[in-house]
Parts: structure tokens; C-alpha cells; sequence
């Protein structure tokens, strides 16, 4: 493990983020697994479909 991450580790431990900011993280994570079971369940709007690319690129 890069000594760095345990600095990072040491800090955070010292000061937590605030509280608002964890909220956030896990309302953007949640939004994140709706979207994914909607794209499973074949749910999504033909708008938020992402479009498969070529592999040669756009012509």
C-alpha cells in the first residue's frame, strides 16, 4: 500500500468530512443504483439510452 494513502487515512480519521458531504455521497450513490436497476429493467427513456459507438470511431 502506497504510504501516502495511510496519511490520507490519518487525516481523515483527525477530521471527518461534515456530515452534509456524506449525505451527499450517498444520495449521488443512490442515484447511481436506481439508474443502473432502471437500465436493467429496461425501464430508461429512449432519451438517457446511451448509444453503442464503433470501435473505428465516429465516421
Amino acid at each position: 500500500m502506497n504510504p501516502i494513502w495511510f496519511l490520507r487515512m490519518k487525516r481523515w480519521a483527525q477530521r471527518p468530512p461534515s456530515w452534509w458531504k456524506v449525505k451527499l455521497v450517498i444520495a449521488v450513490v443512490c442515484i447511481c443504483f436506481i439508474l443502473y436497476g432502471l437500465e436493467k429493467a429496461d425501464l430508461m427513456p429512449e432519451w438517457m439510452a446511451a448509444d453503442r459507438a464503433s470501435p473505428r470511431g465516429l465516421r
